[in-house]
């Protein structure tokens, strides 16, 4: 039965919410036995849809049915034990049902009035997981969607508290900060890496003139540490603000043997580190920190007269830190994933990726077939088939054809290297085996043709 008007509340959760956890469970169970990567092609799922919204509205289990039989094919599976691809995008089951329940809560984070616990909340979690990563007692946190949000969010600051517009991150950096400097107009220096494509000192010049500089722990294409202790003498000396990204490998540090990683990130303006994508919390959760909050505050603080609260006029309104006025309730999946996990939990979770990540680098340094082109710092391995770029090209084009399992792929140094970035929840080591063994397998048909 549609949800149709004049229905008690609750009536259609209490007839519709078992068979769509049953979904959720049942999915969890087979998602190993799909093919990691969706088999469709472009237009092939939307040509299947109707092209207009129905003029009556439809029973729940039409919309479950279309689910399975529509738009299943055409997923993508992040949560799959062989998805390597990209950086992991991690879930799990309490996040999953604290999702539901933001959902039904439903508050818009506009003001601290509109949404007093869950602004309180964001707080405390942000609290908590500085504690868990080592980071500085007192920053400022809150919660965006993504850490391109927290590069953005920290050039606007840095461009108004300095009055420069000069952005500066390495050739490694993530793509943000050159798309948040081009949103910005702002002058983009790019500096080059060294051998261990960390940021080149050397190379790196004056920042007399700068607004922004891009550090960043954890780099996309290999997982680099850039020299954040040399980074922030040369910000201090110069002005300039200094922005960590460690979207990926923030997480990292609730092993506490990781944080060398974060030698210096407690001198940084700000950092951001994503929960959504090693911190078993679905998308969208990026942590975002300023050690300058009123910096931060003089950059996004405009509150219209019809928001002015003047009983509260003194409670934190999340939306004066960030680009957004609205706001969703980010932080209940997070406090459900650290309440049900534990620090040991989630440092349990972390180890696990970097051991299995350890197991596949020692088979293919064993492999003289194959090489390992980057020095592995976390749970990201990048290697290649020796030889030329177009055979390894076509050794990952048959890999995640295969259904098997998904990589991806970068360039270090002019070269073309695969990617194995391992931190699913449901990953084995029978997983990462069995990968290793479709590789192998693809590049003797390579090699055969």
């Amino acid at each position: 039965m549609a949800a149709a008007p004049g229905r008690p509340p609750g009536a259609f959760l209490r007839e519709h919410g078992p068979a769509a956890l049953e979904w959720a469970a049942s999915y969890l169970e087979r998602v190993g036995e799909l093919p990691v990567l969706a088999q469709v092609a472009p237009g092939e799922i939307a040509a299947r849809l109707p092209s207009a919204c129905p003029e009556q509205g439809e029973g729940f289990e039409a919309i479950m049915r279309d689910l399975e039989e529509v738009l299943l094919p055409g997923i993508t599976h992040w949560q799959h034990p062989r998805y390597f691809a990209y950086f992991p995008s991690t879930t799990s089951e309490p996040a999953v049902l604290a999702e539901l329940l933001a959902a039904a809560l439903n508050p818009v984070l506009l003001l601290w009035r509109a949404a007093p616990a869950a602004t309180e909340l964001e707080g405390v979690v942000c609290r908590w997981v500085a504690q868990l990563l080592g980071l500085p007692a007192g920053w400022h946190g809150h919660i965006e969607d993504s850490a391109s949000t927290g590069v953005l969010s920290a050039a606007v600051a840095a461009r108004r508290a300095t009055g420069r517009n000069v952005l500066v991150c390495s050739s490694q950096a993530h793509s943000s900060a050159a798309k948040a400097a081009s949103m910005l107009g702002m002058e983009l220096r790019t500096v080059a890496c060294d051998s261990r494509f960390r940021l080149d000192l050397e190379r790196l010049g004056s920042l007399a003139d700068v607004a922004l500089v891009v550090g960043t722990v954890g780099t996309t294409g290999c997982g680099a540490v850039d020299p954040i202790p040399a980074l922030a003498d040369a910000c201090d000396t110069a002005g300039a603000w200094l922005h960590v990204d460690a979207a990926y490998a923030g997480t990292a540090m609730v092993a506490p043997e990781l944080r060398w990683a974060f030698e210096g990130v407690g001198r940084a303006s700000s950092v951001a580190v994503n929960a959504h994508k090693w911190m078993l919390t679905p998308m969208d959760c990026s942590l975002f920190w300023c050690s300058r909050p009123d910096d931060l505050r003089a950059a996004f603080s405009l509150v219209p007269s019809y928001l002015r609260t003047p009983s509260a006029e003194d409670a934190l309104s999340l939306s004066d830190y960030g680009p957004a006025l609205g706001r969703r309730f980010r932080a209940l999946k997070l406090w459900a994933v650290l309440r049900s996990y534990g620090a040991e939990g989630l440092r349990s979770h972390v180890r696990s990726g970097i051991e299995l990540a350890a197991a596949f680098e020692a088979w293919v340094v064993a492999d003289p077939a194959w090489e390992v082109v980057a020095e592995r710092f976390f749970s990201l391995v990048c290697f290649r088939l020796r030889g030329d770029d177009e055979r390894n090209r076509s050794v990952l084009e048959a890999v995640n054809a295969s259904g098997v399992a998904f990589l991806s792929a970068t360039t270090l140094g002019q070269q073309f290297a695969l990617r194995l970035a391992v931190g699913g929840p449901l990953t084995t080591l029978d997983d990462v085996r069995l990968t290793w063994d479709v590789l192998r397998d693809s590049a003797q048909n390579q090699l055969a043709k």
